[in-house]
């Protein structure tokens, strides 16, 4: 019996994590290291990515003309800038070896990030070994290297910094996140929340200046040439993903999946979830105040106090809670998506309340559901079904350890 409460006690004492921590992730080095010598390589993106920058280098400035065997350059400039300096470092992409092993240094500091993160929302230690055992998650890194890998890099870093209240440094992150991927536009409602309630209105507004201003930044070569041809492609909104390829709607049958109606009830689903974020987890007012206090400044100690409820713990559940509900109400999921996923769930589940044995059931769940390929009806019910559950916890929620920190805080005083 002893030894049983010793355990729970170092899987529920957060302060466990300091060394729990380095254990893990020496660990995932090693596993890493493992996955890139003893199975195989899988092509998909690379080449054609290393194609592009072959392109770009030539000179090519003209977005739409940029391509791949698999199809056109489809994401913003970061990207390109990014695989550039991949392309210099592995002769022009031939050396995927050495390309698996930067993926791999890519997934660990990612993976530091993430725990620290986690650590700063006073995570318990019981959760920590989900942030590491994901197969689908290592393929993504370092058998597939995909541009997801460096997109989700920087969400977490603008979380790190969000956390630390380091408000210009966390934009600027963010920023290159999306300039990598546009995917993490699914983040912005909850970045905009955050930094409205933890910075101020008046600097809220100049950081959200700074990463538009950024944006334009990165893309200067491309929109001096076209600028139409660049937003077309970068920040492609209309785009069709193919059936075949899904992941989550599968189950809906293809007809359904390509009907306009089926993608405007997402897209209605989608804004009445972050309205529901908004009024019930992300606004420390009512919404009519909220709307007030945003026309015309609060006082200094009415900010103050919505300050100081703008802890760790709330700027990690409120931005990752925004990646989840964009990821449940997306028509398609390709596979590459999970790296936003695999990192988001556990957390949200565990701060709504439920108990440790359903986190680690429903991650299973998840996990077993991403690693069917192709997707079928039943793994693709399963997909949607833990992204609802995870979206549903971070809406009732539990464990919001801002009010009881305030009230401490208070008691210290």
């Amino acid at each position: 019996m002893d030894l049983i409460d010793k355990g729970l006690s170092i899987a529920r004492n957060p302060k466990h994590t300091q060394w729990i921590c380095p254990l893990l992730l020496l660990a995932d080095a090693g596993l890493c290291l493992l996955v890139i010598r003893k199975i195989p390589y899988t092509e998909i993106d690379w080449k054609a990515y290393m194609q592009q920058i072959t392109q770009y280098i030539a000179g090519e400035r003209d977005y739409i003309k940029l391509h791949g065997d698999t199809g056109p350059l489809v994401y913003p400039a970061a990207h390109v800038y990014i695989y550039r300096v991949l392309h210099f470092f592995t002769d022009s992409g031939n050396d995927v070896r050495l390309a698996q092993y930067i993926f791999a240094g890519l997934y660990l500091a990612t993976l530091g990030l993430v725990m620290q993160c986690y650590r700063r929302a006073r995570a318990p230690p019981g959760l920590f070994p989900l942030l590491v055992l994901s197969k689908r998650l290592h393929s993504i890194f370092v058998l597939r290297l995909f541009n997801d890998a460096w997109a989700v890099f920087f969400l977490f870093l603008a979380i790190y910094c969000y956390q630390a209240r380091a408000w210009t440094l966390g934009s600027v992150a963010y920023s290159v996140g999306l300039g990598v991927k546009m995917s993490l536009l699914l983040a912005l409602p909850a970045v905009g929340v955050v930094l409205w309630q933890g910075a101020g209105r008046d600097r809220a507004f100049l950081n959200a200046m700074q990463i538009l201003q950024f944006q334009l930044a990165l893309a200067i070569p491309f929109i001096a040439v076209k600028p139409w041809s660049y937003a077309s492609r970068a920040f492609e909104l209309s785009r069709q993903f193919l059936f075949k390829w899904t992941v989550n709607w599968r189950f809906v049958g293809e007809d359904v999946f390509l009907s306009s109606g089926f993608s405007r009830a997402l897209l209605a689903l989608h804004a009445s979830l972050l309205a529901l974020m908004l009024s019930m987890q992300w606004l420390h007012a009512p919404p009519l105040v909220a709307i007030k206090e945003l026309v015309s400044l609060p006082s200094p100690a009415r900010q103050a106090e919505i300050q100081r409820r703008v802890t760790p713990s709330y700027v990690l559940s409120t931005i990752l809670s925004a990646v989840i509900v964009g990821c449940l109400c997306a028509r398609s999921l390709h596979y590459q998506f999970y790296a936003y996923i695999a990192w988001s769930t556990p957390i949200l589940l565990w701060k709504s309340g439920l108990h440790p044995v359903l986190v680690y059931a429903i991650w299973g769940a998840q996990e077993w559901a991403w690693n069917v390929y192709p997707s079928s009806n039943v793994s693709s019910m399963v997909v949607v079904a833990c992204l609802a559950v995870t979206v549903a916890s971070a809406l009732v929620g539990g464990r919001e350890e801002s009010l009881s920190a305030s009230k401490a805080r208070k008691k210290r005083q």
